[in-house]
């Protein structure tokens, strides 16, 4: 946690990003680092965890962290949770609250607000469409004897 609280500090210091900071570890041993850099990467899924999920994935070479831990700044917002359980990573260790992070000026409440909402009640538009074509992408994904499940 340390660790990542420094990469946080440097990070904003540094002008690079938010004050966030992420370390996957393995073992005890740190596969990967990562740090929020939505703004200069122009990028709004660049949050810390999100960042080192991706190195972490990426030294590894699997979709899977079952063995890793992830030591994060501040409790993950709502896309870095759902990153989190896809990656499967065994445990989160985290600083900050949500509420302090709102404080702060970083409030995902109203994101766990929509997801709650049916689609059509959401403040950005849902609509499905052609939903019998697209179900033909996993009709064949089911027929595909070598798929990897995940």
């Amino acid at each position: 946690m340390a660790r990542a609280i420094e990469l946080a500090m440097e990070n904003v210091r540094s002008g690079r990003g938010g004050p966030f900071a992420a370390v996957v570890v393995d073992q005890d041993r740190v596969v990967a680092t990562g740090t929020n850099i939505v703004t200069s990467a122009n990028d709004p899924t660049a949050h810390a965890e999100i960042v080192a999920i991706r190195a972490a994935c990426a030294a590894l070479k699997t979709f899977r962290l079952e063995e890793c831990e992830i030591y994060t700044t501040c409790e993950p917002c709502p896309m870095c949770l759902g990153a989190i359980y896809w990656a499967r990573l065994r445990a989160v260790y985290f600083g900050a609250t949500a509420v302090d992070a709102a404080a702060a000026g970083f409030d995902d409440a109203f994101i766990y607000k929509q997801v709650a909402l049916r689609a059509e009640e959401r403040s950005v538009p849902f609509q499905s469409m052609m939903r019998e074509q697209a179900l033909l992408c996993f009709r064949e994904w089911l027929a595909k004897a070598d798929r990897v499940a995940y």
